[in-house]
Order: C-alpha cells, then sequence, then structure tokens
C-alpha cells in the first residue's frame, strides 16, 4: 500500500475540537463533516485539500476529547494520511478503527513544509519528500493494522 500526495502542516497540540469543532457534532454524515474539517484552524483547509494529499503535524496530534468523528472527518477530505511528531493515544486507536493511516515520524514532522509532494511506502514506512528528494524512515505498519487500514477500517476488516 502507497500513498502520494501534498502536505498540509500543521504545529503541535492540534486537538479534535480544532479537527471538527464541536457545533458539527450532531452529524454522522461523513461528507458533512469533511465539509468542516479543520475550519477553526485554516478556514481554506476543505478548499485546498485533494484526495489523497497528507497531513503533517507536531506532537501530540489528536488530543483532546475521544471523538471519532475527528479521523473521519480527516480521512473523508480526502486525507491519505497523518504523519506527526506523536499522536494523543485515543485519536491513534480511532484512526485505525476508521481506516486513516498515520505515522509518527520526528523527522519528517520537522522537515516536510507546506505544500511538498510526499510519497509513502506504507510496507516499508519510507516517507519520501520528492520535493526536497528527502526520506524520512517511520515504523511500518504490523500486518494486521496494514489490513485493517487496506479494508477500511476495523469492522470491514472483521466482516471479511
Amino acid at each position: 500500500m502507497n500513498t502520494k500526495g501534498f502536505a498540509h502542516k500543521f504545529g503541535d497540540n492540534v486537538d479534535t475540537d480544532v479537527i471538527i469543532p464541536a457545533r458539527y457534532l450532531n452529524t454522522a454524515d461523513h461528507k458533512e463533516l469533511a465539509a468542516h474539517c479543520m475550519e477553526d484552524i485554516d478556514k481554506d483547509f476543505t478548499r485546498k485539500v485533494k484526495p489523497s494529499d497528507i497531513i503533517v503535524a507536531g506532537l501530540n496530534f489528536g488530543c483532546g476529547s475521544s471523538r471519532e468523528h475527528a479521523p473521519i472527518a480527516i480521512k473523508a477530505a480526502g486525507v491519505s494520511c497523518v504523519i506527526a511528531k506523536t499522536f494523543a493515544r485515543i485519536f491513534y486507536r480511532n484512526a485505525i478503527n476508521i481506516g486513516l493511516a498515520i505515522l509518527e515520524c520526528e523527522e519528517a514532522s520537522e522537515k516536510i513544509s507546506e505544500g511538498d509532494e510526499i510519497a509513502i511506502d506504507f510496507d516499508t514506512g519510507v516517507i519520501t519528500n520528492l520535493t526536497k528528494n528527502e526520506t524520512y524512515q517511520a515504523q511500518p505498519f504490523p500486518e494486521f493494522i496494514k489490513d485493517i487500514i487496506n479494508k477500511g477500517g476495523l469492522l470491514n476488516s472483521i466482516k471479511n
């Protein structure tokens, strides 16, 4: 499994209230959640993000409440992967459960800039910055997590 897209850069402690503001939690419609993804931190995010793009962030991405709406909004917006220095543990688990690929990589988080073109090989954990001709090494997923992500989430993985 591989992906390629352009980076959308955010800082440390991007919490779930910023990822999908609480005022939109009255819906379970993934398209509606996607339409408001990141709007309180970047009002143009949903206009700029293209299918397969990648969010790159700093420390503690997804902190705050345990709402599953946050990774759903990111995935439904077309983001193929989130790379961060670290993730809040509940966000990490929720992302895997809904089939959103996430990678922890301090070097990639620090060196990737907004708009850089990024390629990711999930089998090896290699992140390639095509814009800067650099590579960074993340820990690849174990096979069972790759299976969950490839099948679109935990429930789909169990059904199959």
